[in-house]
């Protein structure tokens, strides 16, 4: 029986997500960027809570923890990492596995925005959780990892199947699309663009994306293929990802 994930805004920008194994009826969060958001939409539901999976230690995504935990005595599980912010009831690492019921997460590396952060893919139902590594049409910044980190992170969570749903934390598409806009001139980036611009100006969601979506006009997984608009020839792939990473950080657009 499939997981079904009800995903909901949080916070300025975050999106919350509530995994439901459909066949045990065990549910988890996805990080806790807002505990009174996701309280709220378990109570909507009629779910109770079992589980916590933190992808990573930052405030807006392990923040709710300790509130979620008093609540609901869920188990909390993620990289140690998290610990820097309140306890964890099992530390995982690559190539682990979380049972949600009938439900087997794997757990993927996606280290770079930070240095154990963590996805969680679930292969039955082509369903992953990647936080902050992975954006539609974006990636996260750099602010623990090394651009080899986070390239062999992207990479990682590219390799998986292309019809893989990809739930990603932030609402950024549009003002990712703007900048892919100004590295990429392919038409098939310019109809996602536009069709990006026109979902934000009716107020709906970008995310989730797919593997193949991101895969086709991504900037971050194709800048091996746009490192000469970066003028940049003969680089590695990780150098070329480096050079497409400063230019986000420096776009004003």
């Amino acid at each position: 029986m499939p997981l079904i994930v009800r995903q909901f805004a949080c916070l300025s920008d975050n999106y919350g997500f509530l995994a439901r194994d459909e066949a045990s009826g065990l549910t988890a969060c996805v990080d806790t960027p807002d505990a009174g958001a996701i309280l709220g939409e378990l109570a909507t539901l009629g779910w109770s809570l079992d589980m916590i999976l933190n992808t990573h230690w930052h405030p807006d995504h392990a923040g709710g923890n300790a509130e979620l935990k008093a609540a609901t005595g869920a188990t909390v599980i993620g990289p140690a990492e998290v610990e820097r912010l309140s306890p964890l009831d099992r530390k995982v690492v690559h190539g682990d596995v979380v049972e949600l019921g009938e439900t087997r997460l794997q757990v993927i590396d996606a280290g770079g925005h930070t240095l154990q952060h963590i996805a969680y893919f679930d292969p039955a139902d082509r369903i992953a959780f990647v936080g902050d590594t992975l954006f539609a049409l974006g990636c996260g910044r750099l602010f623990e990892g090394t651009p080899e980190q986070m390239w062999a992170s992207l990479s990682r969570l590219a390799a998986l199947p292309e019809d893989t749903t990809v739930y990603c934390a932030h609402e950024y598409t549009a003002s990712n699309a703007r900048f892919a806009l100004s590295v990429d001139d392919d038409p098939a980036l310019k109809a996602r663009a536009e069709a990006v611009f026109a979902a934000r100006a009716r107020g709906e969601p970008t995310v989730p994306t797919t593997i193949a979506a991101e895969k086709a006009a991504n900037p971050f997984l194709r800048a091996p293929a746009l490192a000469g608009r970066l003028n940049l020839h003969g680089v590695a792939d990780h150098e070329a990802f480096a050079a497409m990473r400063a230019a986000k950080d420096a776009f004003k657009g």
